[in-house]
């Protein structure tokens, strides 16, 4: 198997075509979907297992939940022109004090999805000044454009999902 390349080790080059733009917000349109159908039949017991000191899949997918706060601010960040996007909680602490083991996942994922569709319903309706606006990326320190930025949350939806599907394969019995 294929391991993954820890999260905050990933650099990033910034150099999709603007035309790309509606292509990635498609992948954002369709990350609560792809949760909902990974998740879609395991167990309580499957979904809050825990791996020695890592998440569960119920606690990765709250994660995302969680960030929807962070990727619209920066958002924000980005069209009021900001110089620098607003700094990540890189302890993400947020995940850690929700303890989303404890609530119903039906809730997380269905607030997931509210906060993902408004987030998408904003870059719905930008234009392509808009969606090259930059600014810098704090931990990154490189220039983040829109396009970017959507980029970035994309692919950090996919490393969490990837992370829900390794869990799943090693706990769920069912299969």
């Amino acid at each position: 198997m294929i391991l993954e390349f820890p999260w905050f080790e990933r650099q990033f080059d910034f150099d999709l075509p603007v035309w790309m733009y509606p292509n990635v917000l498609e992948r954002l349109r369709g990350t609560p979907s792809r949760l909902e159908e990974t998740l879609n039949g395991l167990t309580a017991a499957t979904l809050t297992r825990r791996q020695d000191d890592e998440w569960s899949i119920q606690e990765n997918a709250g994660h995302l939940w969680d960030m929807e706060t962070l990727w619209a601010g920066r958002l924000d960040d980005l069209l009021a022109g900001a110089e620098y996007l607003r700094v990540a909680d890189l302890t993400n602490q947020k995940t850690y004090d929700a303890q989303h083991n404890a609530h119903a996942l039906d809730s997380i994922l269905a607030a997931f999805r509210r906060e993902r569709l408004a987030f998408v319903r904003r870059l719905d309706t930008l234009s392509e000044s808009d969606v090259t606006r930059t600014a810098l990326h704090p931990r990154l320190k490189q220039p983040m454009r829109v396009l970017d930025h959507i980029y970035f949350v994309a692919e950090h939806d996919d490393h969490h999902l990837a992370q829900i599907t390794r869990l799943k394969r090693m706990f769920d019995d069912s299969r």
